[in-house]
């Protein structure tokens, strides 16, 4: 690795940011994020980083902006150190559901957090399966947009040849129908219809999954309602067993409690969020993204490019 390349753990992620940087064989950057007596963020670099490319590994994860104003301070401590670069690696991307003014009087979220990256003087973002695609748009720096599919795509082929590849809704087809054309299996859409922002009602399946095992691919769990009702829609159209690949396990809420009384045999999630023990029940596996992040830093601090990582 160059010299000049700095790995800082933003705290939200530290499992993960150990993986990468012993992927890259470097030591991760002394840093402390602390609280002063009144919650506020209190940042300290201890090493130098003057002429560096820093990047700062942070998912902006329970709880959300806790993380994030950590993240935008470190960033701030980092620029008013006169770093070179400063690349915000954030494996999960906070406030993506709030792309779009879906109803009046309500934010685009997604674009704010966008603006106060860029504001506290981030050079470059890099995250993992956004819920749109469209945020990369709201970024006026250099973003660089992963997919995990090549890491779940090895756990859905241990299930088996006689699958089907299930979207939980119509806005997924794209992300189950590149699934389904990389294995060479067939493809069911779910139909679903959401009632409020906690409460969804799945109708019915178009597609055919009698006397196979479905594999439902998404790029967000959450309170797992909609998944755990898609799975028993799924049992009663034939199907022998319901699995699940999500990138992003959230697991808010009652997720826990849903997947355990669910008909759900196994759901597959990457550590771009750092799950606590209690939430690893026996359903869920956990697959790391780690080789993937390492290798997308690697190839920013070298000028080489990221895309030639998806193209195989």
């Amino acid at each position: 690795m160059p010299d000049n390349l700095v790995l800082i753990d933003g705290g939200s992620n530290s499992k993960l940011t150990n993986e990468v940087a012993k992927k890259l064989g470097i030591k991760i950057h002394a840093a402390a994020v602390q609280k002063f007596n009144d919650g506020e963020t209190k940042v300290e670099i201890h090493d130098h980083v003057r002429g560096k490319n820093v990047f700062i590994l942070q998912s902006t994860s329970e709880p959300v902006n806790e993380h994030l104003m950590d993240l935008l301070v470190l960033i701030d401590a980092i620029r008013r150190s006169s770093a070179a670069t400063i690349t915000a690696v954030m494996p999960y991307f906070g406030y993506a559901r709030q792309d779009r003014k879906d109803k009046p009087r309500v934010p685009i979220t997604a674009k704010l957090v966008a603006n106060l990256l860029t504001t506290a003087g981030a050079t470059r973002v890099v995250t993992v399966d956004l819920h749109a695609h469209q945020i990369q748009g709201f970024f006026d720096i250099s973003l660089d947009h992963l997919y995990a599919r090549n890491i779940l795509l090895e756990k859905i082929k241990s299930v088996g040849k006689d699958i089907t590849v299930v979207s939980p809704d119509v806005g997924g087809a794209k992300m189950a129908e590149g699934f389904s054309e990389r294995l060479g299996v067939s493809m069911a859409i779910m139909h679903k219809k959401r009632l409020d922002d906690s409460n969804t009602v799945v109708s019915g399946i178009v597609g055919d999954v009698a006397g196979r095992d479905a594999v439902i691919v998404d790029d967000v769990i959450a309170t797992a309602g909609s998944l755990c009702e898609a799975a028993t829609v799924l049992k009663k159209g034939g199907a022998k067993k319901v699995y699940a690949a999500i990138t992003h396990g959230v697991l808010s809420g009652p997720a826990i409690e849903r997947l355990e009384k669910s008909e759900i045999d196994k759901l597959y999630i990457t550590d771009t969020i750092q799950q606590p023990k209690e939430k690893l029940i026996s359903k869920i596996e956990v697959v790391s993204c780690a080789t993937l992040l390492a290798d997308t830093i690697s190839r920013i601090s070298d000028n080489r490019s990221v895309s030639q990582l998806f193209k195989d």
